[in-house]
């Protein structure tokens, strides 16, 4: 577990010693803030951060790719991945050490936005309910750790950040479309298997402050998937 949590310091720390870091920080806050001033510091709005909640698919659909796109496809390209296979750990551990460097990040970015209901509470009347809040942030997280391990399955794929980036936003992008789209000529059987997989009703309960628990063991079972999907493509790589 150290091994782990060394590899994923060194992520947290390198994508933050880079303006490209900053600047993705900077345009979760900036595209937040508006959604929160546009939603709820408008006159007559109700005190909520629902909207901001609600537009978290997309918010995060160009911030996560950002995060993931370097965090294997860059030790690739510079040849450091040598250096992760020649020391004592196993892949699982190296791909496990990678997430959790992207959430640690992504918990970094998203730390600012704290000061969104910060400001709401002592200007609303009455004030925001604190369970919505808490799940709403909680849908955030899942939403994007479940980004974010699909993300390093594409980085683990590819030596190119360029690929890999793009790779995760069109993936992620037709998960979000594709389920929602209504059609009354599927079968059946094709109709719940599109309802089964669609992610975003998974997190609009979540948004509005509902935390069902087949919903969550959903996401959470999303992001072990897609981390054992990284981890065996890491390991076909690393063989070769």
């Amino acid at each position: 577990m150290k091994a782990c949590w060394a590899i994923a310091l060194r992520e947290w720390a390198s994508f933050f010693r880079t303006p490209t870091g900053w600047v993705v920080s900077a345009l979760l806050c900036a595209l937040g803030g508006s959604i929160v001033a546009l939603t709820a510091l408008a006159p007559g709005a109700a005190a909520s951060l629902r909207g901001f909640f609600d537009a978290a698919e997309w918010l995060l659909l160009p911030v996560i790719p950002a995060v993931s796109m370097k965090l294997m496809s860059e030790e690739h390209r510079t040849g450091t991945i040598d250096l992760l296979i020649g020391a004592p750990i196993g892949a699982p551990s190296i791909i496990l050490g990678k997430y959790l460097g992207g959430l640690l990040t992504l918990l970094t970015m998203l730390a600012p936005t704290l000061v969104f209901p910060a400001v709401l509470w002592p200007i609303a009347d009455p004030a925001p309910d604190l369970g919505p809040l808490l799940s709403g942030y909680l849908s955030l997280v899942l939403l994007g750790s479940v980004y974010l391990a699909f993300g390093l399955a594409a980085s683990a794929a590819s030596s190119s950040q360029t690929l890999a980036f793009l790779a995760t936003l069109f993936f992620l992008l037709a998960w979000l479309v594709l389920p929602s789209l209504r059609t009354d000529r599927l079968p059946d059987w094709l109709e719940a298997a599109r309802q089964a997989v669609a992610l975003r009703p998974r997190v609009a309960l979540m948004a509005r402050g509902a935390v069902p628990v087949a919903d969550v063991v959903f996401l959470l079972s999303a992001i072990a998937w897609a981390l054992t999907l990284a981890t065996g493509i890491h390991a076909v790589r690393r063989v070769r």
